[in-house]
């Protein structure tokens, strides 16, 4: 039997669920009347409590939703990646592995860690619901991307860190920034020749090479 939830948590859930989507933390403390170190508290109990169920909460660390547990999701995660795989091809796949083993990623790190412009497939994961994106508050000129909790259900990861073999790649991409971070964009400091305007027109520099790959 699941561990009886707070009524926090119960209000919560129930939000959630009218939604039928994802809520921002900062909605969910607006609807509540909380603060974020209770929102968080109440999903991690809800998580908690639904160990065992059909579903379960999927978070980052400005949202969440409900969505389908873990093991359901090999029933379903076949599908969805054949499904994602012929709408936004090899060059999405890459991206989207990017932004979930290394993390909120800007796009000179993503373009840099692939060797090509990636503007056109954001701008499709974009439109697709699959990342989302904020300004970089070390760099006006440029936007932070992130995986959403739409693309974590999609795939069955309740967070990113268990997703298959995470430990492992994301310890790999991160030696590889490391041999990299005297010319890779890795540094705060590190001068770039492009301005993230994705999503509308593109300013890149002259030896960057079209998203084909």
């Amino acid at each position: 039997m699941p561990e009886p939830r707070s009524s926090l948590a119960g209000l919560i859930e129930a939000f959630l669920y009218a939604e039928g989507g994802s809520l921002s933390i900062k909605r969910l403390v607006q609807l509540t009347e909380t603060n974020e170190a209770a929102v968080h508290a109440a999903l991690n109990e809800l998580a908690q409590a639904r160990t065992g169920s059909g579903l379960t909460i999927v978070q980052t660390d400005t949202e969440a939703t409900l969505a389908v547990a873990p093991k359901e999701s090999d029933a379903l995660r076949s599908n969805y990646e054949k499904e994602l795989g012929r709408e936004i091809g090899d060059a999405g796949l890459e991206v989207l592995a990017i932004v979930l083993y290394r993390g909120p990623s800007t796009r000179a790190q993503i373009d840099y860690i692939r060797g090509v412009n990636t503007s056109s497939t954001i701008r499709t994961l974009l439109a697709r619901g699959l990342i989302t994106r904020a300004g970089n508050p070390l760099d006006g000129r440029e936007y932070i991307y992130r995986p959403t909790v739409e693309l974590l259900a999609h795939i069955g990861a309740p967070t990113v860190q268990e997703l298959p073999e995470y430990g492992t790649i994301s310890s790999e991409l991160k030696a590889f920034e490391e041999t990299e971070r005297e010319t890779g964009p890795f540094t705060q400091d590190h001068e770039r020749n492009t301005t993230d305007t994705t999503g509308g027109g593109d300013s890149v520099g002259s030896n960057e090479l079209s998203d084909t790959a």
